[in-house]
């Protein structure tokens, strides 16, 4: 039993939230939760007083790439889901990219049952799309429930699992249920068309640039193309609202460290994804935490970033000045992946949820160090950056997984935080 008090939500109410056995038993203006509370239920519960900080439920990041197996000198499911837990992120969803790839409902059963002994968060996994046609892979999974989404390249990314025979796309998108799609440029209007023509659901991953956000913008107004029988939701990353090509030009060491699929866009397409969130276009943020060694970074060519454990971070500090609000981001990192992924009892701030809660501290300004980093890699592009607004406690099924710096659970314990997807 534990009852938070004295909090605020994003919309600025005074709150107390009550919790019980996983699940948000009641939430009240702040002050109704008392020891002495009628409801003998809570007499006995811890209290923590959180002094005006804001609660928000549990971030959940659709787009992660954790690197196991086969990778797991980059990341594995126990430090990722520490990296997710201090970042904020109750729930990470995993891509199938890895060694092998889950392409397999074997490889499927083999991820879920390692994540299962070791992530501190509850954990998702997308299926994968083979260009040596695992259709019938695809097709059991999505029919037994094991996964609801497969993952499409469109575009070259790591992993060899482009897929450019039209006859085997038209197959998957029929088969795969949500189809996540990693889709650059003019590709974007080909998994447009796919989606009407054969799929069920359409989530475009890593938007970055004006011209791909004008297309997706434009297939998203229109009701043949983007409607309940073949959704449109559009993925935007952190990288590509607050980093910039720009910044690959500073020196050697940036210019491979900034290495990304999408790469990099310029300030002007920057500016017109944050312009796309406020006017409604965007769905979701995504952080396709996608971590190396900084000795593979800096000696060969690797595509992909950590962003788990800054995501939120970078967004509080957008919201700090005024280029967001609060309730758009929880919409965004909250309350849409949950009803994208299907998670009734997930993504908001109520009665009757789940207790997958963060609390963060807006005012909190703090400079990111090497030695704040939770991943396995160590690194970060926001090294040295100043944030303000950082992530102070992370609750998973009602139990306090990280508060204030310290993790208050091992992932050894037996909790198992695995999810039916």
């Amino acid at each position: 039993m534990l009852i938070l008090k004295n909090a605020r939500n994003v919309s600025g109410e005074k709150i107390d939230v009550l919790i019980d056995k996983g699940i948000i038993q009641n939430i009240r203006a702040a002050g109704g939760c008392k020891t002495a509370d009628p409801l003998s239920l809570f007499a006995a519960g811890r209290e923590i007083d959180l002094e005006g900080k804001i609660l928000m439920p549990g971030i959940i990041d659709l787009h992660t790439h954790m690197r196991d197996p086969g990778l797991t000198h980059k990341e594995d499911f126990y430090t990722g889901s520490r990296a997710c837990a201090k970042g904020g992120i109750s729930f990470f969803f995993d891509m199938p990219n890895t060694v092998p790839p889950t392409v397999s409902e074997a490889a499927l059963s083999d991820k879920k049952q390692r994540a299962r002994k070791s992530s501190i968060v509850h954990c998702g996994f997308h299926f994968g799309a083979s260009n040596e046609d695992n259709v019938e892979e695809i097709e059991k999974v999505i029919k037994s429930g094991a996964a609801v989404s497969t993952k499409v390249f469109l575009n070259e990314s790591t992993g060899l699992m482009l897929i450019r025979d039209s006859e085997l796309l038209k197959r998957v998108f029929k088969a795969g249920g949500l189809i996540f799609v990693h889709a650059e440029n003019e590709m974007i209007d080909t998994a447009v068309e796919l989606n009407a023509r054969y799929g069920r659901g359409l989530y475009i991953c890593h938007i970055s640039s004006r011209r791909e956000m004008e297309a997706v913008i434009k297939a998203k107004q229109n009701p043949e193309l983007n409607n309940k029988d073949h959704p449109i939701y559009a993925e935007v990353t952190p990288h590509h609202l607050f980093l910039t090509e720009s910044l690959r030009s500073e020196s050697p060491r940036q210019d491979m460290l900034l290495r990304m699929k999408p790469e990099l866009k310029t300030q002007s397409d920057a500016d017109f994804l944050m312009q796309a969130i406020k006017d409604g276009f965007v769905d979701t943020i995504g952080t396709d935490h996608a971590p190396h060694t900084l000795k593979e970074k800096l000696s060969k060519l690797c595509f992909g970033i950590p962003g788990a454990e800054t995501s939120l971070a970078l967004m509080l500090t957008a919201a700090h000045q005024g280029l967001i609000d609060m309730n758009t981001v929880q919409k965004l990192m909250c309350e849409n992946p949950a009803a994208i992924m299907g998670l009734p009892k997930k993504g908001k701030l109520l009665a009757g949820f789940d207790a997958d809660i963060i609390a963060v501290d807006p005012d909190k300004e703090w400079t990111l160090t090497a030695c704040d980093i939770e991943s396995k890699c160590k690194w970060s592009p926001y090294e040295g950056r100043r944030f303000t607004g950082k992530n102070i406690m992370t609750i998973v099924d009602g139990k306090i997984v990280y508060e204030n710096g310290r993790f208050k659970i091992d992932g050894q314990d037996g909790t198992d935080y695995g999810n039916r997807f």
